[in-house]
């Protein structure tokens, strides 16, 4: 968080974590047109994008970033910037509340589609058009894309001549977790720049922050791996995650209610990453230890590992949510109760 002297630092809805604001200030001061924010999923990516474009057109920007006060800031906070464009799949649009494209959300509404897990191109060709009007503040004008891998490479070839000889003032900031998925010549074309993992103590301050318990802070932290955005996100699931490993070995499936089948995945795969971890002498990374089942041979946690691996790649599949979660605990238990 920047000094409590700058309007940034107040309390409200913009308040950034304190690694996210350091970030900031230090991207601020270096000259470039174009960054490219990455690192591993929960670490802010999306936040410090947002912090960047929020400063670049700000009416009263300080080092720290947007004053947060004025017009321009108040024209974000209400998603209506003439001169930010944010390039998105529509459901990560609607996700963030930002809006839809009146041609899209007319498709939408009448049932012709469904929102977009991609960038689609027609919204990239309204980008690269965006970037070549004149500014309508006259402060310029930011492109905000998130999740940049979520860019076919129809989409990513619409933006590279963009991206390299961009019109008049424009600014872009690319944000994504698996920048290894990105077009090389995209990777090219930016300004790098990994994200900062936070300290356990920093991390769990500002769960509290933003109104977890402690105890349940601790939990969630270590349940995301460390990563205070998606220990956040995984707020509703609380107590459930201590209980969820005996659950499993028990098949209770309740204990995954109201989870999506990448949910359910994840956490399977974190509960076996753990199993075999504990079995190789090593300490387990999301759950306590007092909270995993005893069991499982070698053979069958590696065995179940690269299932979970194989189904990772195909859990986007309109498959029956709750046929998949009975078939992958009926999959854990065999795993979890084979015995040593």
């Amino acid at each position: 968080m920047s000094t409590s002297a700058t309007p940034a630092a107040s309390t409200g809805p913009n308040v950034l974590a304190p690694w996210i604001a350091e970030q900031a200030q230090s991207l601020l001061a270096q000259r470039g047109h174009a960054w490219l924010l990455a690192g591993p999923s929960g670490l802010g990516q999306y936040a410090l994008a947002l912090a960047l474009a929020r400063a670049w057109l700000c009416d009263q920007p300080t080092p720290q970033g947007a004053c947060g006060v004025c017009a321009s800031c108040h024209a974000i906070d209400v998603r209506a910037h003439a001169d930010l464009c944010v390039l998105m799949p529509e459901t990560v649009l609607l996700d963030l509340g930002w809006p839809l494209s009146e041609k899209a959300q007319s498709e939408i509404d009448s049932k012709k589609r469904k929102p977009s897990k991609e960038i689609r191109v027609e919204a990239m060709r309204d980008t690269v058009e965006f970037a070549q009007r004149t500014s309508a503040r006259g402060r310029g004008k930011a492109v905000l894309v998130f999740p940049a891998e979520r860019m076919n490479v129809f989409t990513a070839n619409a933006l590279l001549k963009t991206l390299e000889e961009p019109a008049g003032d424009v600014k872009f900031v690319l944000a994504t977790d698996a920048a290894h998925l990105l077009l090389p010549t995209i990777r090219s074309r930016c300004l790098g720049h990994t994200m900062t993992w936070p300290d356990p103590v920093s991390a769990l301050h500002w769960l509290q922050s933003q109104g977890l318990a402690a105890a349940q802070a601790s939990v969630l932290l270590r349940a995301a791996g460390g990563r205070p955005a998606d220990a956040l996100q995984m707020a509703p699931v609380g107590e459930r995650w201590r209980l969820l490993p005996k659950a499993v070995q028990r098949g209770d499936v309740s204990v995954f209610k109201d989870w999506t089948p990448a949910q359910t995945v994840d956490a399977l795969h974190k509960l076996c990453h753990d199993l075999l971890a504990v079995k190789a002498g090593a300490q387990p990374r999301f759950f306590a230890a007092a909270d995993l089942p005893k069991g499982g041979s070698w053979q069958s946690l590696t065995a179940w590992a690269k299932s979970l691996g194989n189904t990772r790649r195909t859990v986007e599949h309109p498959f029956n949510p709750g046929l998949m979660q009975e078939a992958l605990l009926s999959q854990a238990q065999l795993a979890l109760n084979s015995r040593p």
